[in-house]
């Protein structure tokens, strides 16, 4: 059992409490071990996974994982961390990025070992006095002690009663679900807290709470999110993907392996004392971990494409040798309309602040004039170090 308690506080920050998971692993029965994800935005990346890959250890030691796809908590919006009341979402658009989720999860977790659950399948039935009761198990000061409103209240910031309700539900989840144990990041503490007492309130043993680090993104500095640029999406293209995490520092690199690579702990250290000492370039070793994701996500065939073409563009220098063929017509065929039509960006503004940095060449040739008008023709152009395209302009 020692070996596998190593293997699950493998990246971990909290537990409450050590001596209660040690307890709970001592029954000798399959542990219930549950994560919730409220569906608020459609998109999966690689922070999101760091979770995912703790469930999956959990699936290896045997145990059973809880996906809580939260469709009626998705529409309050979960507060932590917001300065202000999330918009409020409607069902139809919950549940359509829900089966974006179920449709990623799987690519890490074991199907036969994984529940998908729903928490509308019980907060839909409660009555009015059943949610007066689990209300009543916390006071408002506890509420307030919590950072997010209490910087709010201080600040003369709105807080909706609907956000107060947030972490009862959270945590009476924990109560329908009968949770051993519930993972979440460092930011969902107070969340997973509520969840204890919950229990506890409804007669249940208490679920051990484990948090897991927030994975920063590829500039190293803020944690990964869209909204940041820093992210590798889970159904980012191959190469892009492999890309992205080359492109990390090799600091970083280690991060990423604890939280989300398949290997073990004693494997991983192997692998840092062969960089110490020469034998193995640390290039060499992050190549190790770019193939391992996007062959998790998109299949060994993809990996072997994307690794051979990294080498050919970034050690080599030279072209790839398949790229987009793409047929673009513009009345007008400015430089950051003909990116955004190539596909090569996904907005004209992006497009314009990448002319800006610097980033875009036209066979070969930098732009920096952010009003280039292009002539009709056959142009390769480049957008940073992994995106090409053989543009046909009409």
């Amino acid at each position: 059992m020692i070996e596998q308690l190593s293997e699950l506080k493998r990246g971990i920050v909290d537990i409450v409490s050590e001596d209660e998971l040690i307890a709970k692993l001592k029954k000798n029965r399959p542990l219930r071990v549950k994560v919730g994800f409220d569906p608020t935005a459609p998109d999966i990346h690689l922070g999101h996974t760091v979770v995912l890959q703790k469930m999956r250890q959990f699936q290896d030691a045997g145990h059973d994982v809880i996906c809580l796809i939260g469709d009626f908590t998705g529409m309050i919006g979960d507060p932590t961390g917001r300065s202000a009341t999330r918009p409020p979402l409607t069902r139809e658009e919950v549940l359509e990025n829900a089966r974006t989720y179920q449709e990623q999860v799987v690519k890490i977790l074991d199907p036969e070992r994984t529940i998908m659950a729903f928490n509308s399948q019980w907060m839909d039935n409660m009555v009015v006095t059943d949610f007066i009761k689990l209300t009543s198990v916390q006071t408002v000061a506890r509420m307030l002690e919590r950072d997010d409103f209490k910087k709010r209240f201080t600040g003369q910031q709105p807080i909706s009663i609907h956000e107060f309700l947030y972490p009862f539900i959270q945590g009476y989840d924990s109560v329908a679900l009968e949770a051993d144990i519930e993972l979440g990041g460092t930011d969902q503490i107070f969340n997973l807290l509520m969840g204890r007492e919950v229990q506890k309130a409804y007669g249940q043993e208490p679920q051990v709470v484990m948090t897991l680090p927030l994975l920063e993104g590829t500039d190293g500095i803020q944690k990964m999110s869209k909204s940041y640029g820093n992210y590798v999406g889970v159904d980012d293209e191959p190469a892009d993907m492999y890309g992205k995490v080359m492109s990390i520092s090799d600091d970083l690199m280690w991060k990423y392996y604890e939280l989300l690579s398949s290997l073990t702990i004693p494997q991983i250290d192997h692998m840092k004392q062969d960089v110490q000492a020469g034998s193995l370039h640390p290039m060499d070793a992050k190549m190790k971990l770019a193939y391992e994701m996007v062959e998790r996500f998109h299949g060994k065939e993809s990996a072997d494409f994307a690794g051979e073409s990294f080498k050919k563009v970034f050690k080599s220098r030279a072209l790839p040798d398949e790229m987009p063929h793409v047929a673009v017509t513009l009345e007008k065929p400015w430089i950051c309309s003909v990116l955004k039509e190539a596909g090569l960006t996904k907005t004209t503004s992006e497009a314009k602040r990448l002319v800006g940095q610097g980033a875009v060449t036209v066979n070969e040739e930098k732009i920096a004039d952010q009003d280039c008008i292009l002539t009709k023709g056959t142009y390769i152009i480049k957008v940073g170090k992994r995106r090409f395209a053989r543009v046909e302009l009409g």
